[in-house]
């Protein structure tokens, strides 16, 4: 019998992913495009629950992607300046994406803080092609290094 090298959450693991997100400001974006993979750089931030967001444009293929199928992954974590980027702590999540409109009530929170962590997006945040995205995260896998590998749930990623 095999022994899976995937450990169960623990409170290091929960640290990790939660430090990933917290500083994390741009994620691989996964979607499904007529029923193929399709990635795509997004910018980053976590509403005040910790749960990831992003603004995005309808004339981006991967806003038109999830206005079709709201399936979506997001890998986190950047390779550090040294080392083999393998080595390197990254998250992938796992998730339904939920767009909100200007005219949604939760629009002017996630507008301002938006801008607190993204400030030069004031420059387009505004115009009429732009809304925020939500992530509801169904699933997390942290892989924290070699042999340090974790699964997750949402509630392990919430402040």
């Amino acid at each position: 019998m095999t022994t899976s090298p995937v450990h169960p959450a623990d409170d290091e693991a929960r640290a990790i992913a939660r430090t990933l997100l917290d500083r994390a400001e741009h994620a691989a974006l996964g979607v499904l495009l007529d029923g193929a993979p399709f990635v795509s750089r997004i910018a980053f931030a976590c509403d005040g629950q910790g749960r990831p967001i992003s603004l995005v444009s309808r004339l981006s293929v991967h806003t038109r992607a999830l206005e079709e199928d709201p399936a979506a992954s997001l890998l986190v974590g950047e390779p550090g300046p040294k080392g083999d980027p393998l080595t390197h702590p990254r998250l992938t999540l796992q998730a339904g994406a939920r767009l909100v409109d200007r005219e949604d009530a939760a629009h002017a929170g996630l507008r301002d803080l938006y801008l607190a962590r993204h400030p030069k997006a004031k420059l387009y945040i505004d115009f009429s092609d732009f809304r925020f995205v939500r992530f509801d995260v169904s699933a997390a896998f942290l892989n924290a290094g070699f042999g340090r590998a974790y699964d997750l749930g949402p509630g392990d990623l919430r402040r």
